[in-house]
């Protein structure tokens, strides 16, 4: 016997919402590992239609209209290349990222915060250079302190990163779905069959 959970489930599974399609750049790399690159299945279809992108892989999933009936792109590449900004914008989930989403003080991963590695009230300014990752339990315990003064070690040192570095950053965190026809596109730690 069939609980409704499985027929909704199925119906999820099969609703184009559930389609988004995965955007390569001119080069068929990814646009962007961390948030993956995904765009929902109409922008996809508007992106073919305007000549925009070449549609690599196709869902199983067709999409229907009076004059139209078409399969959903799973997988498409923009046919002008993007040339990616060297630095990304200096943001907390960015900051998250750089630094593995663990506190740089003792690697926890709840409860994170950042923090001033020189306070502000010592002159410390708001910078990838002096602000890192923090646990609550950490930041509290550090204070208005240096880490040298709080006999706190930091685990990496806070630099500026480069797009690159947070994009290969960014392949430790997969999202919990691929599509498998995303698979040839990602490169995340996959072993590759000899």
């Amino acid at each position: 016997m069939l609980h409704t959970g499985t027929f909704e489930a199925a119906g999820r599974a099969r609703h184009p919402e559930n389609c988004p399609a995965l955007v390569l750049n001119a080069d068929y790399t990814p646009l962007s590992y961390y948030p993956l690159s995904l765009w929902p299945w109409q922008t996809a279809i508007k992106a073919v239609f305007l000549d925009k992108v070449d549609i690599v892989s196709n869902y199983d999933r067709h999409v229907h209209s009076p004059n139209l009936d078409m399969k959903i792109p799973s997988v498409i590449a923009l046919r002008q290349y993007v040339k990616p900004s060297e630095y990304p914008a200096f943001t907390r989930f960015n900051l998250f990222l750089r630094d593995k989403f663990e506190c740089q003080y003792c690697g926890a991963g709840d409860n994170l915060t950042f923090d001033h590695i020189v306070p502000r009230r010592l002159g410390g300014v708001t910078s990838w250079e002096n602000v890192t990752t923090a646990c609550l339990h950490c930041n509290l315990k550090k204070g208005g302190r240096t880490p040298k003064q709080a006999q706190m070690q930091l685990n990496m040192a806070a630099i500026r990163p480069t797009s690159w570095q947070l994009q290969d950053r960014g392949r430790a965190f997969p999202p919990n779905h691929l599509h498998e026809t995303w698979h040839d596109w990602l490169y995340w730690d996959i072993e590759l069959e000899g």
